[in-house]
């Protein structure tokens, strides 16, 4: 199966994003300063439109994705990355209330590492999980990218309620 990749540019860095002609297997972080991938005439529709989509999201403009994605990992991965997506946009949960939602409250740890392996960023939202504290924790972009996606999501949707609430009703 031939795989290609496209990069986009974002405001905290570049995105690599690989797929198929039929769904996306990764987006991730890249360290490099400008894309090394740009769309091409032969670039299949479904990575357009996850750069379309992420666009849209860094742009405010987007909370929730529709392109075909396909996730690869064990039976326990899946069900982490499952109970992730039930994680609101702008809001965030810990590693405990994603064990307890997959029904294994003592597996907080495996959690944890099942949450590091998501290839999907963004779209499968590890980085909205923090610590049961309310600290900041591990993230394979970086903490410093989990921040500016947090306080984005959280700006945006500010934004939206304050557009909502000045509505006439």
């Amino acid at each position: 199966m031939t795989m290609y990749k496209l990069d986009i540019a974002t405001p905290i860095g570049v995105l690599e994003i690989i797929g198929t002609h039929h769904a996306i297997v990764s987006i991730l972080f890249v360290e490099r300063e400008t894309p090394a991938y740009p769309c091409l005439s032969d670039t299949p529709d479904a990575l357009q439109q996850c750069a379309r989509e992420l666009n849209e999201y860094f742009n405010g403009d987007r909370s929730a994705f529709t392109f075909p994605y396909s996730c690869e990992g064990t039976a326990f991965q899946s069900q982490v990355w499952n109970a992730l997506k039930s994680v609101p946009f702008a809001q965030t949960g810990t590693y405990q209330s994603l064990a307890q939602a997959i029904g294994n409250e003592k597996a907080v740890r495996a959690v944890g590492s099942a949450n590091g392996r998501n290839k999907l960023s963004i779209v499968i939202p590890c980085h909205r999980i923090i610590g049961s504290n309310g600290t900041l924790t591990g993230y394979a972009g970086g903490l410093w990218r989990k921040e500016w996606l947090l306080q984005h999501e959280q700006s945006v949707a500010q934004n939206r309620a304050n557009q909502d609430s000045s509505k006439p009703g």
